[in-house]
């Protein structure tokens, strides 16, 4: 295991290195002193990094205050700016004191990433006008309206190390061979901004460059000046914008190492109020010595995690190398062309218009929120784009709560209802109307779509089936599926049996479930059912997903093998959807070897299909407990007929022998051992399919070059409990890939007799 202070050290030194050009781009971004941004950088790496609550994150100076930090230069200048970023400090330790950190996250997504989309372009479209040589305006509309006399005066020099800084920036993650490998180890950043600088002191080009004055003329904060109320929305502004984006970057940090490490080298998650301290903190320091405004920093973060830092040292050495390299590296920052840096931050900005947001909140149909939030933003200012965006959200959600479609309809003498959507007391209107247009005697089923329905609808519904039963009629209420919800005097009908709640239309496990009527029988019973359940609840809903990915193609990331037992849901126990896995289903989740004896080629086919043609990162095996085709492995006797279930049972007879064997330790499950022989051929029948599958040509050269893993998997139907296979080790953990010593096999349950 590497030692946490190795680790640390070699994460600090890639983090400084992608630092050290961004701190100085968002310095120039914004129109600060380029000092700002190396004092910025220092204080979030050291103050932030020993006092936040999230470990392995890094802040310092980002691009999401951009925006803000360069109107408040313009509007207050450079000292009373420092001093709103010490007040803004302040105001962030007093609401972690208040413990109002959790609040905060409930922002909606659509508006922080529409502000951050917002941010993005109204930053490349400043630092478009440096990239062609010019000098950015003061606004993002300024800057549109000055483009074309820009480019009609273009500076070939300066436009040439911005496409140069560009070219190496978008194609060094894509260097090719073992070349390529070991210089995609230096941050892009430093590689794009490195290569401008070469070229534009190789070739003497006449550029405007970085200048760090003497830090002995280095600008402090003063008094602030200006209108009260105005510096008090600029304080803020500072607080709110840069507390949401911290604590956005804390969280997405956790799920980050979540989904990398293993529970023996996974820091504590992070405690969010603490985090906002230390950002409070932070912004003071860095406020006070003349730096830029603080914030949690997604990129420097993540790159923090990928290099394998296991403590918070690795955020705060990532500043002592700032401090050094402001004060001993000058002479070599002051050769870096302005043109290379804006073209560094005007990626930046682009890269913040992220399209996989823009599809999830499609998905999510927020998509109004999003654009609304960016063309405020972009027009006018940070804090007065969130608020736009918070009001559009709030109407958004208000015109989901009142938009109700009831309709009625007639067939053979039966009326039905359905009122789609909630009902609140914006429906009733609409609701008694219809409701009055239903006549006395006849039989009423009534179905309400929806997860609502407050006091007045209740009421309205409630009188009008009192006076519909009390003149001889007859009233039935159902839910989405058809299920009866309630009984209703005078109806006749059985109410549903609710076991399965929230799963209404998944009931086959349901004794008490009311009887299918004979006309659903003829049309396919319960599949014709669940069918035209579909059609009309779920489809609206997918529809586009599905034809997004009817034209794109699939692309799945995993292919999952398991068993074909109606018990494993595999979208339910992955959490997935429509795209994301490929799944080969078959008796006993086993993977024939390649040229064995009955083999099966399909299963074959499909892992050459996924490895070779979808490139799936990953494949999983799952088996799950109470296995019938484990059950009669165990159960076989010799003699027994050959059957097609015998035969394609004998891929299983490796996993067999594999528990019976001396030479391997036998499976445990999250610190227990099995409960039976059943579960322990379960567990060693996953064990030896991986097996199998690294015997696979296509498989092997994969995990050669390092582009596949392999995964074991273990689901309880019981518990409802899903186990991972630990890396290297028969043992099955509840927690990600834990590293825990197999099981003594004199402990262990002896295998029931073949």
């Amino acid at each position: 295991m590497t030692n946490p202070r190795t680790a640390d050290l070699s994460a600090s030194i890639a983090v400084f290195l992608i630092a050290l050009p961004l701190s100085l781009g968002i310095a120039l971004a914004t129109g600060a002193p380029l000092q700002a941004g190396l004092v910025a950088a220092a204080a979030g790496g050291i103050v932030a990094g020993r006092l936040g609550g999230a470990p392995l994150q890094v802040s310092g100076p980002a691009a999401g205050l951009t925006v803000v930090t360069a109107e408040l230069i313009q509007r207050y200048g450079w000292r009373t700016t420092c001093a709103i970023t010490v007040l803004a400090g302040v105001c962030q330790l007093g609401l972690a004191l208040l413990r109002t950190a959790r609040s905060a996250l409930m922002v909606s997504p659509a508006i922080v990433h529409g502000m951050l989309a917002g941010i993005g372009v109204t930053i490349a479209l400043a630092q478009l006008h440096i990239v062609l040589g010019g000098t950015p305006q003061s606004s993002a509309v300024a800057n549109v309206l000055g483009l074309p006399g820009q480019l009609a005066d273009l500076h070939p020099a300066a436009l040439g190390v911005s496409l140069l800084t560009l070219l190496v920036l978008l194609s060094w993650p894509r260097l090719p061979g073992r070349a390529g490998r070991l210089l995609r180890r230096i941050p892009p950043a430093l590689a794009a901004v490195a290569s401008a600088t070469a070229l534009a002191a190789l070739a003497g080009l006449t550029l405007p460059r970085v200048d760090l004055p003497s830090w002995s003329s280095h600008a402090l904060p003063g008094l602030p000046e200006g209108p009260v109320l105005g510096l008090i929305a600029a304080v803020l502004t500072i607080t709110l914008v840069g507390s949401v984006e911290s604590l956005l970057s804390a969280v997405a940090t956790d799920k980050l190492i979540a989904s990398e490490r293993g529970t023996e080298n996974r820091p504590p998650r992070a405690d969010l109020d603490r985090e906002l301290r230390g950002q409070g903190a932070a912004n003071i320091v860095s406020g006070a010595l003349g730096g830029l405004p603080i914030t949690g920093v997604a990129v420097r973060s993540v790159a923090n995690v990928k290099s394998g830092a296991a403590t918070r040292r690795s955020s705060m050495l990532h500043g002592l190398w700032i401090v050094l390299a402001a004060a001993f590296l000058v002479p070599v920052l002051d050769l870096i062309p302005l043109a290379a840096l804006a073209a560094l931050v005007m990626a930046v900005g682009v890269q913040m218009v992220n399209i996989t947001h823009m599809r999830s909140i499609t998905r999510h149909r927020e998509i109004v929120v999003y654009l609304t939030t960016i063309v405020a933003v972009v027009l006018g200012g940070v804090l007065e784009g969130v608020a736009i965006g918070i009001a559009v959200a709030v109407a958004v959600s208000l015109h989901r709560l009142a938009r109700t479609r009831i309709t009625l309809e007639e067939q053979d003498g039966v009326h039905r209802v359905q009122a789609r959507g909630q009902l609140t007391f914006l429906a009733v209107p609409r609701l008694s109307r219809v409701l009055n247009q239903i006549p006395h005697r006849g039989h009423t089923v009534i179905e309400l779509d929806g997860s609502f329905m407050d006091h007045a609808a209740y009421e309205t519904l409630q009188d009008w089936q009192d006076s519909h039963v009390a003149h001889g009629g007859s009233l039935e209420v159902t839910g989405r599926a058809g299920a009866a919800i309630g009984d209703h005097q005078g109806s006749g009908a059985r109410g549903a049996h609710q076991c399965c709640r929230p799963w209404t239309p998944w009931q086959n496990h349901c004794d008490q479930r009311p009887a299918e009527p004979a006309e659903a029988l003829r049309g396919g019973g319960r599949l014709a059912s669940g069918i035209s359940a579909f059609q009309r609840d779920t489809a609206p809903h997918v529809r586009d997903e599905l034809a997004r990915l009817a034209r794109e193609g699939q692309q799945p990331s995993q292919l999952f093998l398991t068993c074909a037992d109606s018990r494993l849901v595999t979208s339910m126990i992955t959490s997935s959807g429509p795209g994301d896995l490929f799944t080969v289903r078959n008796v006993g989740n086993l993977v024939p070897l390649p040229g064995a004896e009955s083999g099966d080629d399909s299963v074959a086919a499909a892992i050459e299909y996924a490895v070779d043609v979808l490139r799936v990162d990953s494949i999983t095996v799952c088996g799950h407990s109470g296995c019938g085709a484990m059950q009669a492995l165990l159960n076989a006797a010799p003699g027994m007929p050959t059957t097609p279930l015998r035969r394609w049972l004998r891929h299983g007879l490796p996993s067999l022998e594999r528990m019976a064997s001396r030479h391997h330790a036998w499976a445990r499950i999250s610190g227990r051992l099995p409960a039976d022989a059943v579960e322990q051929l379960c567990l060693t029948n996953v064990v030896q399919q991986l097996e199998h599958l690294r015997a696979h040509e296509s498989v092997a050269r994969r995990l050669a070059e390092g582009t596949l893993e392999l995964h074991g998997m273990y689901f309880h139907v019981g518990e409802a409990q899903a186990y991972l296979l630990s890396e290297g080790r028969d043992f099955f953990d509840c927690r990600v890939f834990d590293s825990v010593v197999p099981a003594d096999r004199s402990q262990s349950p002896a295998p029931a007799p073949a």
